[in-house]
């Protein structure tokens, strides 16, 4: 009788590794959120290594001694790979794979991994396989070994994994092309957001760290029926969606990409056209896990990110969203927000109130509307219903009687 034999795709198993270069710095919660990414792109870490130096080795990323020890725990764990929680250089890359004798991976090549195989859209896996070449243009000198090495794994997805190996040349060529293909989806975009002026319906952008609770209180509040999962990075592609709020007042949600400490450039080059939604919002809605120890810093993370896109000026309400994993008695503050409210996206806890704050917060920026429209200007009284507040309408002899709350910008049209 013949053996059955299954072929399945071997899971790698790699040794993360860090260097910390003052005492009291986040190296440890950042291996573990290192961790975190390479779970989520299907590998098994099997230990960690953290070298105290005064700065990372120019050279190797780690020094002599610390590369030994490395060398012998890949031997007796049998791992796969190592994985750096920094960007390393071509030569670092090159360096310390002869060192190793194994499969060398930084953080960035997690990252775009990730990012490979979540892009859905034809905009997402542009901006993927964009972000991918740039980085690999400057490095393939370095990788040509340690993609040679081993047929598959972390960093060796995408839409550009056929194109590892060409010379530079082609893969500018290919970089050209994407970027006019990107131009075309962004005029698209900028279409989209005219429009959107045009009707004079505010926009709210929710940001926030990766895996906070984006996509799930977007959900909650519209159905908007996106993937929510436990997990860094579960969606990429923008969705947004309309929100009508208690008093009738329509505002429009987008979610975007989430962030996340050490976001490599080439991706916020790349996801510049997506993360420029929270620049040409009204609203930013901060979503910050507040169950999760590192939320300081997450935070810190989040606002950087976003001064970094040139977003300014803007009103922002910090979401202290998952509650429910909360004692009661926390106190939970952000001075560089002008609101705060606390929910549980999963439960509904608080919801009620942060569309009250929504609501406030558009009533403070309109003007307070009474006059009495005619019968046949009664086409009137529905753009303030879809752009403004319509707090009542009264139908006398002389026409309609109407209270309302509308943009400062569209109260002169009511009295042309």
């Amino acid at each position: 009788m013949a053996e059955l034999f299954e072929n399945k795709e071997v899971e790698e198993r790699v040794i993360l590794i860090g260097v910390s270069t003052r005492e009291g710095d986040d190296t440890e919660s950042s291996l573990a959120e290192l961790a975190e990414l390479v779970k989520t792109a299907g590998a098994e870490t099997i230990g960690m290594v953290i070298q105290n130096r005064e700065a990372v080795h120019p050279g190797t990323y780690l020094g002599k001694g610390k590369i030994d020890e490395v060398k012998w725990q890949i031997w007796e764990t049998e791992a796969t790979g190592v994985v750096c929680d920094d960007e390393l250089s071509p030569a670092q890359l090159r360096n310390l794979e002869e060192a190793l004798d194994t499969k060398v991976m930084d953080r960035t090549m997690v990252i775009l991994d990730i990012f490979a195989s979540r892009a859905s859209t034809r905009e997402g896996k542009i901006q993927v396989e964009l972000a991918q070449l740039r980085f690999r243009a400057a490095r393939l000198v370095g990788m040509r070994n340690s993609l040679s090495r081993l047929g598959g794994g972390i960093g060796t997805r995408g839409p550009g994994e056929t194109k590892l190996e060409v010379d530079r040349r082609l893969i500018h060529q290919r970089i050209g092309q994407l970027k006019a293909e990107l131009e075309d989806v962004k005029r698209h975009r900028e279409v989209a957001r005219q429009q959107r002026t045009r009707n004079q319906v505010p926009v709210a952008a929710i940001v926030g760290y990766t895996n906070a609770g984006k996509s799930t209180l977007l959900n909650k509040l519209t159905d908007a029926g996106i993937l929510a999962e436990d997990k860094l990075f579960a969606t990429l592609d923008p969705t947004t969606r309309n929100l009508k709020l208690p008093s009738g007042q329509q505002i429009l949600l987008t979610d975007t990409v989430g962030f996340i400490r050490k976001l490599p450039h080439h991706l916020i080059e790349a996801f510049k056209s997506t993360l420029e939604e929270a620049k040409y919002s009204d609203i930013i809605l901060h979503v910050v896990d507040c169950s999760n120890p590192w939320m300081e810093m997450q935070m810190y993370v989040v606002y950087d990110t976003l001064k970094q896109l040139e977003v300014q000026d803007k009103v922002i309400v910090t979401v202290f969203n998952k509650i429910d994993q909360l004692p009661q008695d926390v106190i939970l503050r952000d001075f560089t927000s002008d609101y705060q409210v606390k929910i549980s996206a999963r439960t509904g806890e608080g919801l009620d109130q942060l569309k009250e704050v929504l609501e406030s917060i558009l009533r403070s920026q309109r003007v307070y509307l009474e006059k009495t429209f005619s019968y046949g200007d009664a086409g009137r009284i529905q753009t303030i219903r879809r752009s403004g507040q319509l707090l009542s309408e009264e139908y006398t002899e002389n026409g309609i009687a109407v209270k309302a709350y509308v943009p400062a910008e569209l109260f002169h049209m009511f009295f042309e």
